[in-house]
């Protein structure tokens, strides 16, 4: 029987001063610390047996993989399946009392949030996700694999692996910034999810 680890790792903190969501808009780079916290995480690694690293496209997941391409060894493939999910609000403001969100015009957009109605859906998401999660274990097995990717695409591995329902309160997430939720497979068998955090102080 053959055991390999799938680690997914969400990007460190973006540097985006106007507090924007920001989606998938290009140029949307890593702070300061979101560079230490993606050192650090890295560093987290040393010592794996990762034989396999690959990131979204966006560049907060780029630069977040560059340490840990450092520290494994391993290059950067860029996989198109754990890119940040889709958001009809991308652009605005969508927090606090300058939120856009507060507009009528937008109301329409938010008559099902179990789908949610303003984005790509929860399922489109993590059928997305499993297939890259899938492509990891497959190249990496009988070793680890690290994959960067989003908070929200993320969280959708965590609540399947969980048994969880997709629809949930994001004040809920657990997946902070740099951390590291990992998959342990048996075969192709999903056995058991760990959570971490190993930028936490930073």
């Amino acid at each position: 029987m053959s055991t390999t680890i799938v680690h997914l790792v969400r990007h460190g903190e973006v540097y985006n001063p106007a507090k924007i969501l920001y989606g998938r808009m290009p140029g949307y780079y890593l702070s300061s610390r979101g560079q230490s916290q993606a050192a650090r995480t890295a560093r987290s690694f040393e010592g794996h047996d990762v034989t396999y690293l690959a990131a979204s496209p966006l560049e907060r997941a780029q630069e977040t993989a560059a340490p840990i391409s450092q520290i494994t060894g391993c290059e950067v493939r860029t996989e198109e399946g754990v890119l940040e999910a889709g958001n009809r609000f991308e652009g605005l403001r969508v927090k606090g009392l300058r939120s856009q969100l507060w507009n009528p015009v937008r109301w329409p957009l938010m008559v099902n949030p179990t789908l949610p109605s303003w984005g790509e859906h929860y399922d489109v998401i993590l059928e997305r996700m499993r297939a890259a999660i899938e492509r990891a274990r497959v190249a990496a097995e009988g070793h680890e694999a690290i994959v960067v990717s989003h908070q929200l695409p993320i969280v959708m591995v965590q609540r399947w692996a969980a048994g969880k329902p997709l629809a949930h309160n994001p004040a809920t997430r657990r997946c902070d910034l740099a951390s590291v939720t990992s998959l342990i497979f048996q075969d192709e068998q999903l056995v058991e999810h760990r959570y971490s955090e190993p930028a936490q102080e930073i």
